[in-house]
């Protein structure tokens, strides 16, 4: 076990400073963030100071490196659009991005996994076809033109919610949430629930394809013979072995529900994570995108590490594999 886990963290490490040198390399073919920061009236000894002040005069392997050592100790620098630390920037915005992810995740966990089974179970039924009939429309169709289609309904044509922004928030320490107020929880609601249709359809179906593979297996035809009831067969035997291949899917889902909050956010300006990466590619603010990049990695690698460990602990059989392989 020790050296599983070891070989995943020296993996995941590997990972991270791949993407970190793929993202800054990326980033010196937006832009030069200096046309943006200095005005009209510039002049070539301007321009060679701030160059020099940020660094850019330097090889790109010295700038990577000192990226590296910088973000290790949690600082990313200057933004070059606002002047502030990216790290200060990084958590006044982190607080809204973590709670819609939050809320989108378990709804879509909860209602995926919850129609998923009832599907698998009444397959022939008249609303498990309805259900999956409807279920096309958060496959087929874009998180945008979602996002588009809910602010006309709710919030054009009923007024119910909100369209845009996170509502009145609380304080609570070095923590802001809309968790405790009305209009937080309303302008919540289509947000999240744009957010996470994609990724709850993606569930359900998931669930209801491996929960119908598992009851046609033999041991569960043993269990009818034996007089079992249906409930016990199903919450039981049947989904206990369903969610072994589904907990590494949906866990690489949940992670994406972070990357995909940039379209969410920015469609219903929602003051998080997403939206400061689009405006900062506008803007050419490099400092701002690298270390975005490097939190949504750190994310999904972290996600990703702990589903296969989480896997490897659910999962009798890679055990015994490799115990067996050992002795081989």
């Amino acid at each position: 076990m020790l050296a599983y886990v070891l070989r995943r963290v020296f993996q995941s490490a590997l990972v991270l400073l791949i993407v970190g040198l793929v993202a800054f390399a990326m980033f010196r073919f937006v832009g030069d963030p200096i046309d943006n920061m200095l005005g009209q009236e510039r002049t070539q000894a301007d321009v060679e100071r701030l160059r020099t002040e940020l660094g850019l005069d330097q090889p790109f392997p010295v700038q990577y490196w000192r990226f590296l050592e910088q973000a290790v100790q949690g600082n990313f620098g200057l933004s070059y659009r606002q002047g502030r630390p990216v790290s200060e920037i990084l958590v006044e915005r982190l607080p809204a991005t973590l709670e819609l992810a939050f809320v989108s995740g378990l709804f879509a966990l909860a209602f995926g996994i919850g129609l998923g089974i009832f599907t698998a179970i009444r397959k022939r039924g008249f609303a498990a076809n309805a259900i999956m009939t409807l279920s096309l429309i958060g496959v087929s169709l874009p998180t945008f033109l979602i996002g588009i289609l809910l602010i006309y309904v709710f919030a054009v044509e009923l007024g119910w919610l909100p369209s845009f922004g996170r509502g009145e928030v609380v304080a609570i320490g070095g923590w802001t949430t809309g968790f405790l107020t009305e209009s937080g929880i309303k302008a919540l609601i289509l947000p999240a629930f744009t957010l996470g249709l994609y990724q709850m359809t993606l569930i359900m179906r998931l669930v209801r394809t491996e929960m119908l593979e598992v009851l046609r297996q033999d041991y569960i035809r043993f269990a009818r013979a034996r007089g079992l009831r249906e409930r016990a067969i199903n919450f039981r035997h049947a989904l206990k072995n369903t969610m072994v291949p589904v907990i590494t899917i949906t866990g690489l889902q949940l992670g994406s529900i972070i990357a995909f909050a940039i379209i969410t956010e920015t469609v219903f300006q929602w003051p998080g994570v997403g939206l400061l990466f689009i405006n900062a590619i506008q803007f050419v603010d490099i400092p701002v995108m690298a270390a975005y990049l490097m939190m949504i990695s750190v994310m999904f690698v972290g996600i990703n590490l702990i589903v296969d460990l989480l896997y490897f602990a659910i999962d009798p059989r890679l055990r015994v594999d490799r115990s067996a392989g050992k002795v081989t």
